[in-house]
């Protein structure tokens, strides 16, 4: 068995990962700023060799994609290298093509470089985004400047199962593994699911793009993240984001979880 440091411990896929770690013998070291579990802090360099004391692999989630984190990105690697790691999972995001000089394409690129084998996770926007992120509906609707084309949404459990799957046993080294659910489904279809399965009424009303980025902006939203926020929506409507990935298949040998089952388990709840 083995030992796991998780940066991002608390987020919807790291703590999902660190539930099938421990479910698998692994130890999970959660890191996050707080005081509980592993004190970890990016912009704090006398936090990572602690946090990486006896760690076998680390799955590595950054800051986030407002600024520029390779600098620091390349410290923990080397600190990494140094305490003996033997492998890391970086969480990307599919469509970094769409904005390939932006922070996630710097990070990708820097991670590829650094001295830790690893492996790169790209899924596709999370399932979980209609519950516990940008999509949560607001008074039964959806509001955001997606179009109608199609997406093939992703259930994050799925990306903790392969999250997990690689850090113990590796054999992707160098592999950038994209991570998408088994069907792409418009946004009025996630909606007619959501309620279908809930029970109450939801609808998707397509939001316009520039209207959405006033509202990022008046929301206090550093540019930077706005850029990547829109490539990444911008990908999803003019439907360069529709493709199914393969990667969960090819990592597990099994499907991904459809967005209908994971909503009727979220229902269930």
């Amino acid at each position: 068995m083995a030992t796991f440091l998780i940066l991002g411990g608390t987020g919807k896929v790291g703590r999902r990962l660190a539930a099938r770690a421990t479910g698998l013998g692994h130890t999970a070291h959660v890191a996050s700023r707080s005081a509980q579990g592993t004190r970890f802090d990016w912009d704090d360099t006398t936090t990572y060799a602690p946090a990486l004391d006896g760690v076998d692999a680390v799955f590595v989630v950054g800051p986030g994609s407002a600024s520029d984190w390779t600098g620091q990105l390349n410290q923990f690697l080397d600190r990494a290298a140094d305490a003996g790691v033997k492998r890391a999972v970086l969480l990307s995001a599919r469509g970094v093509e769409f904005l390939p000089d932006g922070v996630v394409g710097l990070v990708e690129r820097t991670f590829t470089d650094g001295p830790v084998p690893g492996t790169i996770l790209r899924p596709t926007h999370f399932a979980q985004n209609f519950t516990e992120a940008m999509f949560t509906p607001r008074n039964g609707v959806i509001l955001a400047p997606a179009g109608t084309a199609p997406h093939p949404f992703v259930d994050v459990s799925d990306i903790a199962d392969v999250a997990a799957h690689v850090l113990a046993d590796g054999g992707h080294d160098g592999e950038a593994i994209a991570l998408s659910g088994p069907e792409a489904l418009t946004f009025h279809e996630v909606a007619a699911v959501l309620q279908a399965t809930s029970g109450v009424p939801v609808r998707y009303e397509p939001e316009d793009r520039d209207a959405h980025i006033r509202r990022l902006r008046d929301a206090g939203t550093p540019e930077t993240y706005i850029t990547w926020r829109m490539a990444m929506l911008d990908g999803i409507a003019d439907g360069r984001d529709s493709y199914v990935s393969d990667g969960t298949q090819r990592a597990l040998g099994r499907s991904a979880n459809t967005f209908q089952r994971w909503a009727r388990a979220e229902a269930a709840r």
